[in-house]
């Protein structure tokens, strides 16, 4: 009976995961409201997500965003090859540290461009499906004021902040998501396109190769 206890007075957090916009640059928009009696004033909530092959975020453009204040988020690891197909690139993992909504108590929010990958070719469907799995929730206080029955010590490599200043201790709250996964539809090539692909590429290539050359002997000064 003090398990049922334990269980009922821990409330668990509702999690919203929304890919905005379309095509290769989205938007990840993450939605958390704690469970009824859970305060985390003074805290720091971060939603820890996967993020698989075919979706990155881009560290340069992350950078700029952290230097104007606009996000803060954590990369493991935190270099990452933009220009890599998804066939060849590795998961990542994203801790994005959220901001109190003030619209409403016990929520936080954060946002986060996203970019999809290059797929192979495809056979019929000209989309290809990422799959993107509900974060996970993350509470960070230093004065150690959480329940202990409700939170459970999560193994984080970055600080409550986002900046090296100092340590404490992550914990992690179970969650009900909104939605088990988001899924992310990315435009691919078809192969049976292929050898027109090749065709109009080499026509580009001699057209404009052969303008450039009558351009340089109608202009050029060859004395």
């Amino acid at each position: 009976s003090v398990i049922l206890d334990v269980r009922a007075a821990c409330q668990d957090a509702t999690v919203t995961q929304e890919l905005l916009k379309e095509g290769f640059h989205r938007d990840l928009l993450v939605k958390v409201e704690l469970g009824v009696g859970e305060d985390a004033g003074g805290c720091a909530v971060a939603a820890r997500t996967r993020l698989p092959p075919g979706i990155y975020v881009d560290p340069y453009e992350l950078a700029s965003l952290q230097q104007q204040n606009l996000t803060k988020a954590v990369l493991i690891p935190d270099v990452i090859d933009v220009e890599a197909p998804e066939y060849l690139a590795t998961d990542l993992l994203v801790l994005l540290y959220m901001e109190p909504d003030p619209w409403c108590a016990r929520c936080f929010r954060a946002a986060l461009p996203v970019h999809g990958r290059y797929h192979r070719p495809a056979e019929e469907s000209e989309e290809a499906l990422v799959i993107l799995k509900s974060p996970e929730v993350l509470v960070c206080c230093c004065d150690n004021h959480l329940s202990a029955e409700c939170w459970k010590p999560a193994e984080v490599e970055a600080s409550c902040s986002g900046k090296n200043i100092g340590t404490c201790q992550w914990y992690s709250i179970m969650h009900k998501p909104a939605y088990e996964e988001s899924i992310l539809q990315v435009p691919v090539g078809l192969r049976q396109h292929s050898s027109l692909v090749c065709v109009v590429t080499l026509l580009a290539t001699v057209l404009c190769s052969s303008l450039i050359l009558a351009a340089v002997c109608k202009h050029g000064d060859f004395s």
